[in-house]
Order: C-alpha cells, then structure tokens, then sequence
C-alpha cells in the first residue's frame, strides 16, 4: 500500500471537492466531453481552489489562473479516461477494501481515523466526498497498473546482469530527488527547442522551477510542480539516469531531447543510502478468479469456507490449494508461493503478507487478479545474498520499465479519447 499512498494524497488534493465553501456557485456547466463523460465547471473550479490553497501552504506560487485552469483541465480529462479504463475492466472497490486504504492513509500520517476525519473537516473537506474521491483513485490506480504491467518485459539475463552489477557496488549509493519540466513537441520541433532554451535561460535567471513546472510542463508530475522525489539512478526512466553523472545539489540539466519533447531537470538534493537487509516471505495462498457464472460475493463465499474446512481440520490448506486455487503455477506446489520480498506482490496482497503473523489465515482480499487467502509460513532476514540481489534488480527493473511504460499508455489512451471543449458562452446561453 505505500508504494501508492503518497502519490495516491498528493492526486486527490487536487480534486477533493468541498461541501463546506459557502461562496455562491455559477451556474453549473459541462466543460469537455470526454468519451462518454463529461468535466463540469464546478470540478474545474474546486481543483483550482484546491491547488491554490496547497501552493500557498507550501509558499509556493503558481503561474496565472488562465494557465493553472489549462493544467488543471488536462489532469482532469486525464483521471476521467482512466476512470472510465477502470469501469470498462469491471474493477469495483468494494468497501472493506476503502475502509482498509483509508486506515493505511490515516497509519501514514500517523493519525487516528478520528484525527483524519478532524484534519479533513478543518480543510473543508466532507469525509463522504473524501471516501468517494478515495475510491475513484483506487480504481483508476488499479486499472493503470494492469494494463501497464502486461506491456513490461524482463529477461532473466537482464536481471542477472544488474544483479552482478548491484553486488559489486559498495554498500553506500546516491539518492536524488529530482524535477522536470517536459515540452511536447508540436508542428514545430525547433519552437519547442527554442523554448526549452528559453526556459533554461528563465531558470538561469534565478526563477523558480516549480512555478515553470506548473505553468509550461506537460509531464506527468507538471501539477506537482514537477516533483518526482527520491529516487536512484536505477530507478528513474532512463533517459533521466543517462543525464547524471557528479551533478549535486541545484544542479540544472538539459534541455535534453527524447521521442516525446525536451526535458529540463533540476537535482534539488542528494543524499547516500545505507545498505538495509531484505526480509523475505514465504507464503501460501488460493486463488478465486470470479466469472459470469461466479461473482465477487461468490468467490469469497467459498473462500470463507476453506477457511472453515481447514480450522476444523476437515482439510488442509495445501488440499485446498492444489484442488481450488487457479494461481496454476503455486496450486502444484500446496499453494506455496516460495521466499521472496513483499514488494514482488501487488499492493493488497504485500500488505496482507507484511501484516500477518506467523501461521494465520487471513480473511478473503480482492487483489487485481481476483479473490485470495493467504497464510504466512515464515520470514527470514537475507543480507546481500544472491537471491535478494536479485530480486531487488528485478524491481529496480520492473519500476523503470514501469515508469516508461505508464508515460506511454497514458499518451496513447489520451490520443485516442474522444475529447470536445464545449464554448462555454454557447453552453450557457443553451441553459
């Protein structure tokens, strides 16, 4: 879960609508189709209020409103074409699974379900619409990460190769959190050019990155003004790893050329990282897929049932798997899934696995793959072995095909989204 839970606050502050603004509203109107959907005036107008207020809290200040609405709409229009992706695929967030993301939100900031609800109230924020907004966020994250992690490919010899390069680093590595301003490229390729070199020459000047970021970006972090956070080297997508090389702290680099545009990015810290031992699990799990003929209250039904079985002693957990479980790969094997580190799940089923004490049974948990049961077997600490080498070069591979990856499908379903701004003097004078 806290592989997606930052990123997961920092999106839903832009669009967390507010029950509480007593200012007078305009006549409501749609904005933009969007396929099948539409963006109305009052989302446009709560998602600029909304980055408003978080710019000022951070003393950040922000392009003009005209330019900050354009930024503000394009997000939108993107969050609508993954929403739809997402109810296109059938994904449901069901609200036990809500209830569990929100306790994770509040565990976070180290706050108590009370204290949430209490911090959101002084933002203006209801906890309904906070619930709601919650659960559109984990849908459109879910269908993102299924339709991008199928595009991602990793040989053996890849992770081999990166696993001897890992073991012969030494245990201390540089971390950098980074920026960017990314330029598409339009009909002219040589005015995006001369305008990435205006930019720099802005920046150069002493002008503030992050109020260029939101105001000229077009990548995907432009309304975070840019911020990618922490990352290595060999996490980052490669064409920002290429451009590092002894840089420190506020070092500018670029413009730089890629397929899509020019970049811009800045280095705004860089710290060393110690080397941590890797805890690996070994767990055991049934797998439920749910069907036409078998639904989601179906599938856990039957789950619960195994769980029944299995605590009577009728039948044991391994039975179960080998004949239940459609996981094929691990039912052979009793359902067990062998050690390996929780970060090689999908989010759901890592929290179950880090959560879990020894021996017991979770209850049924809906992942992107269907309907589980999972039982820890055992943990145990491994320190630089060649398994954990391995297994880290494999989700440092993973997150920046990943990361590429993403970039490229939301490009392509943007392209292909059927998208109409509507003249907003027409549509009033058609109210």
């Amino acid at each position: 879960m806290k592989t997606w839970i930052p990123a997961l606050l920092g999106i839903m502050s832009l669009f967390t609508a507010s029950a509480t603004l007593a200012a007078p509203q305009p006549l409501n109107h749609v904005v933009a189709i969007v396929n099948d959907g539409v963006i109305l005036q009052t989302d446009i107008d709560t998602a600029l209020k909304t980055v408003q207020a978080n710019a000022q809290e951070k003393n950040q200040s922000l392009p003009d409103t005209d330019t900050l609405k354009e930024q503000v709409i394009e997000k939108l229009i993107l969050d609508e074409i993954q929403l739809q992706e997402a109810k296109r695929m059938g994904i449901q967030i069901d609200d036990q699974r809500l209830d569990q993301a929100i306790e994770g939100i509040a565990q976070d900031n180290k706050q108590t379900l009370d204290q949430l609800r209490t911090s959101l109230k002084q933002q203006g924020i209801t906890y309904p619409v906070f619930r709601e907004q919650i659960r559109k966020e984990i849908a459109i994250s879910e269908a993102r990460n299924a339709q991008v992690r199928r595009r991602v490919n990793i040989s053996p010899s890849e992770v081999d190769t990166l696993a001897s390069m890992l073991a012969e680093q030494t245990t201390q590595n540089v971390e950098y959190k980074i920026s960017q301003i990314q330029l598409r490229f339009g009909d002219d390729k040589d005015a995006t050019e001369k305008e990435a070199q205006d930019l720099l020459e802005r920046l150069n000047q002493g002008e503030d990155f992050s109020t260029l970021a939101y105001a000229y970006s077009k990548g995907p972090k432009a309304l975070q003004g840019g911020d990618w956070g922490w990352m290595r080297k060999e996490e980052m997508p490669t064409i920002f790893a290429d451009q590092i090389s002894t840089q420190g702290k506020g070092a500018i680099i670029g413009p730089f050329r890629s397929g899509v545009g020019f970049h811009i990015m800045k280095i705004d810290d860089v710290k060393g990282l110690k080397t941590v031992a890797v805890t690996e699990v070994n767990a055991q799990h049934i797998l439920i897929k749910p069907s036409i003929i078998l639904s989601d209250e179906g599938a856990k039904e039957e789950l619960n049932r195994f769980i029944d079985e299995i605590k009577s002693g009728k039948r044991t957990f391994g039975e179960l798997a080998q004949q239940y479980s459609q996981d094929t790969g691990s039912a052979v094997a009793d359902g067990i899934l062998g050690y390996q580190t929780a970060d090689s799940y999908v989010p759901e089923f890592k929290h179950q696995i880090e959560t879990l004490p020894i021996g017991q049974i979770s209850e049924p948990f809906k992942t992107v793959h269907g309907w589980h049961i999972v039982k820890v077997l055992g943990r145990r600490t491994v320190d630089r072995t060649e398994s954990a080498m391995k297994n880290r070069a494999y989700q440092i591979l993973f997150k920046r095909k990943f990361n590429e990856e993403a970039g490229a499908w939301l490009q392509e379903i943007r392209a292909s989204a059927y998208v109409e701004m509507l003249d907003q003097q027409d549509e009033q004078d058609n109210q």
